[in-house]
């Protein structure tokens, strides 16, 4: 996501790094070349004129902060900048009282509206609502197979209808919610390949009868800064309240994302990036600009852990692991829980510089998998007592894995290079249950590796977090 540009910026400031003073030539050098970096990654011409001008000014005038060094200074002002142009507050989908409520998307076709609809409608069902599809797109065809497929694979409802006319079965859908208790519909209208009036008036028509509470519009990132003007043909028909950016992962330049509020003043609410249903994220200025500046995204990342940390299986595994005894099924479930929240790629690009190394292959994102290929070809006593493992047992496994003996010593190594820092950071049993010590006072929990780490702890780290942005 935005690789490319991301790169360029990053080589820009480590040239300035080092310097204990930057002269005027120095930002104008600097500019230059920022100014090109935003082009080539296809960001709208006159929003690239307006940022640069901002910042060169703030640049030249603003005073260095004790804390920081010139370089760093120009770095907080490119980040507030960046921030600014992607939107500065984020824009948070906020439901009516109404009941249903209506959500209508719009866009050209083949930018990834019926998918978008889908994986909305699976972000709006784990937060407890009960969404219900209508497929109002006749003309692609298989486009309601389509929205019925993923329907079926997240357990959600689609509305097809019987007719040829988009228009009633929109307004079949709504009573359809209300007939089945649905609190939410999500209505996927039909696209052409090009803006024209047909479609235009479809929309509006669409519009007119089920008088949606939201009307979201389906970009497609890799369109690039073209993306702006189909925008603002929507905005001017339709009036849509926001946007979702698809395909997020396609695109290494990410032109679209950082011209489209400043030429339309419509918001990115959502972004996507892969296929699986749960890709659809909250989109947040601060940071998507500090991951272009190669500086992590470790809020987003804790609230991943947050939605696959299960409280019962915790306590139970904390204990376990206050004692020491990690084992080797514990492995299997770290990387389960790594896989929910996204992957080895999606873990190591939110931390600072993780994008960098992914990019240049420093990553291996198959190690985990190829570790549990490994520790599946062991017996169920093996897992539970890795003391168990002698030579002939570790070429009875490499043997059923494909793997060299050398690999399965080495993931044993890690096994217990993990098992001994992990009995140096986790608490104590009593620590853990809360009881009280010696002097009657209920110990302090410290929070330690996966597994260790309770909600409320999470949660603290988080606010933390989001505190030290303000």
């Amino acid at each position: 996501m935005l690789e490319s540009l991301s790169e360029r910026l990053q080589g820009i400031f480590s040239g300035l790094r080092g310097k204990g003073r930057l002269t005027e030539e120095d930002i104008n050098s600097a500019m230059r070349e920022i100014r090109l970096a935003l082009l080539e990654a296809d960001v709208n011409f006159k929003v690239v004129k307006q940022f640069c001008a901002r910042t060169k000014e703030r640049c030249l005038t603003a005073e260095v902060l004790e804390s920081l060094t010139p370089a760093q200074n120009v770095v907080k002002i490119v980040l507030d900048e960046l921030t600014e142009l992607l939107g500065r507050t984020d824009s948070k989908l906020v439901l009516s009282s109404r009941i249903p409520n209506v959500i209508m998307l719009v866009g050209l076709q083949g930018s990834g509206k019926t998918t978008a609809a889908a994986k909305l409608a699976y972000r709006l069902k784990q937060e407890k609502h009960s969404p219900l599809l209508v497929a109002c797109d006749v003309y692609r065809p298989a486009a309601a197979d389509q929205l019925q497929t993923l329907g079926d694979e997240m357990g959600v409802r689609v509305y097809r209808g019987d007719g040829k006319d988009p228009v009633a079965i929109a307004k079949e859908g709504v009573q359809d919610a209300i007939d089945h208790l649905r609190d939410v519909v999500i209505v996927d209208t039909a696209g052409r390949l090009h803006v024209d009036d047909e479609m235009m008036e479809e929309a509006e028509a669409i519009k007119r009868a089920v008088k949606p509470d939201q009307i979201l519009m389906v970009v497609d990132a890799m369109t690039g800064q073209d993306v702006v003007n189909v925008a603002a043909a929507f905005a001017e028909r339709v009036d849509f309240d926001g946007v979702i950016m698809s395909k997020m992962d396609g695109d290494a330049r990410g032109g679209g994302a950082l011209s489209i509020k400043q030429v339309t003043g419509k918001p990115i609410k959502f972004i996507s990036a892969g296929e699986k249903p749960d890709s659809l994220e909250e989109f947040h200025p601060d940071r998507i600009a500090k991951r272009i500046l190669g500086m992590g995204d470790m809020v987003s990342l804790i609230e991943s852990a947050v939605r696959v940390q299960q409280e019962a299986e915790e306590a139970e595994t904390a204990k376990r692991l206050a004692k020491s005894q990690l084992t080797l099924n514990d492995f299997v479930d770290m990387n389960r829980q790594i896989r929910k929240m996204g992957g080895v790629r999606k873990l190591v690009s939110a931390l600072p510089g993780g994008d960098k190394a992914l990019g240049s292959g420093q990553v291996d994102e198959g190690a985990l998998d190829h570790m549990e290929v490994i520790i599946n070809s062991m017996t169920k006593a093996e897992r539970e007592k890795p003391d168990l493992l002698n030579g002939s047992r570790r070429a009875r496994i490499a043997a059923g894995a494909g793997v060299s003996v050398t690999e399965v010593n080495q993931l044993m190594k890690q096994f217990n290079e993990t098992k001994k820092m992990m009995k140096k950071m986790m608490p104590s049993v009593d620590e853990l249950s809360g009881k009280k010590g010696k002097k009657g006072k209920r110990r302090r929990r410290i929070p330690g590796m996966p597994g260790g780490m309770s909600m409320a702890d999470i949660k603290k780290v988080q606010a933390m977090l989001e505190q030290g942005d303000k």
